[in-house]
C-alpha cells in the first residue's frame, strides 16, 4: 500500500512520454482533431499501441491516486505533520480528474462534443470566474485547442509543482511508519514515527513497480486498443463520461447542471478537511472507528452511484453543445 504513490509518479512519467509522441500527430481544431486521431491510429508510426498504453496508464494512474489516498486515510498518515502532504494529494487528485477531462475531449468523438458541450455550460455557471471557459473569450484560438494546452502545459506543469512539493515532503518527514508503530511513539513509547524504508529504496521499488504498470498497460493496449467514437453530432446526448465522472451523472439527472458544480465542490472540501477533523493522535484504524466508518460510508455511496450511472439510460443535460 505504501508504494502506491510512488506507482503513481512513475505513470506520470509514462503519461508524459506517450503524450509527447501523440502530440507529434495531433491538430488540435474541431475541424482536424478527429482526423488526426484516427492518422495516428492508422498511420503514425506505433501510434495506435502508444495512444493505447496512454489511455490506459491514465486510467491506472486515476485507479492508484484514488488506493493511495483511501491508504493514506485507512492508515491516519494525514496526521500531524503530514497535513500539508494531504492537501498536496487533494490537488493532485483535482489536476489528474483534470487531465482525465481534457484527454477525453481531444478526441473530438461524440462523448468529446458532449463533454466540451458541459465544459461550456460550467463556465457559464460560473460567470464572470469562467470566462476561460467561454468560446466567446478568444476568437483566434478553438476551446478545443485551449483545452489542449490545459492537457499538455498547465495541468502537467501544476502536477509537477505538486509532486515536487509532495516529494520533498516525503523525503523530510519520511515513509510514515506503520499505524501501530505510530501510536506506540504517540503514547510515550520509543518507537519513531517514522517508517524504517529509506527514501532511495522507495524510489527504486516505485521504478519496479512502475515497469511492470508499463508492461501491463502494454498487453492492454494490445488486447483491448483504446477506442475512438462516432463523428460528433450536434444537439445530442447519447454517451455518459469516463468512469471516474460516473459519480456526479447521478446528481446531474436529479438536480441538473449545477450539480456538477456543487456536488464535487463539497466532495473536495470535505477531503481537505480531513485531518483538521480527525486531529487525534492515534492512527490505527481501531482507534478511529467513526472516521474509518464515515470514511467507507462514502466509498461504498461513490461506488454505489458509479454503478447507478452505469445501468441508467443516458439524459440530455445540455440544451447544445459546442
Amino acid at each position: 500500500g505504501y508504494i502506491l504513490g510512488g506507482i503513481t509518479f512513475f505513470g506520470f512519467l509514462i503519461l508524459a512520454a506517450t503524450g509527447l509522441w501523440l502530440a507529434q500527430f495531433y491538430h488540435p481544431t474541431p475541424g482536424t482533431a478527429r482526423e488526426s486521431v484516427v492518422y495516428t491510429m492508422n498511420v503514425a508510426p506505433l501510434g495506435d499501441l502508444v495512444r493505447g498504453i496512454h489511455f490506459w496508464v491514465s486510467n491506472i494512474v486515476m485507479a492508484t491516486v484514488l488506493l493511495h489516498m483511501g491508504r493514506v486515510f485507512v492508515t491516519g498518515s494525514y496526521k500531524r505533520p503530514r497535513e500539508a502532504n494531504w492537501l498536496i494529494g487533494v490537488g493532485l487528485l483535482a489536476v489528474t480528474l483534470g487531465l482525465i477531462f481534457t484527454g477525453t475531449v481531444l478526441k473530438w468523438d461524440q462523448e468529446a462534443y458532449e463533454a466540451l458541450g458541459h465544459n461550456i455550460e460550467i463556465g457559464n455557471l460560473l460567470g464572470a470566474v469562467g470566462f476561460w471557459f467561454s468560446p466567446e473569450f478568444t476568437t483566434s484560438l478553438p476551446l478545443v485547442g485551449r483545452l489542449y494546452i490545459a492537457h499538455i502545459a498547465i495541468l502537467p506543469g501544476l502536477g509537477v509543482l505538486l509532486l515536487v512539493a509532495h516529494f520533498l515532503l516525503v523525503k523530510h518527514h519520511g515513509i510514515s511508519a506503520l499505524p501501530g508503530q505510530a501510536d506506540a511513539a504517540a503514547t510515550g513509547g520509543q518507537v519513531p514515527a517514522r517508517g524504517g524504508s529509506t527514501f532511495a529504496a522507495h524510489l527504486v521499488r516505485m521504478a519496479g513497480f512502475g515497469l511492470l504498470m508499463l508492461a501491463a498497460a502494454t498487453v492492454l493496449a494490445i488486447i483491448w486498443p483504446a477506442e475512438l467514437g462516432p463523428r460528433p453530432v450536434p444537439g445530442v446526448e447519447v454517451t455518459k463520461p469516463p468512469w471516474v465522472f460516473l459519480p456526479f451523472y447521478p446528481f446531474e439527472d436529479w438536480f441538473g447542471l449545477s450539480a456538477l458544480l456543487w456536488v464535487p465542490a463539497i466532495l473536495f472540501a470535505a477531503f481537505a478537511l480531513v485531518p483538521f477533523v480527525d486531529h487525534s493522535p492515534y492512527r490505527s484504524p481501531s482507534r478511529r472507528r467513526a472516521v474509518i466508518a464515515i470514511g467507507l460510508i462514502v466509498a461504498i455511496a461513490l461506488a454505489a452511484l458509479v454503478i447507478y450511472a452505469w445501468v441508467t439510460v443516458p439524459q440530455a443535460h445540455v440544451q447544445e453543445a459546442m
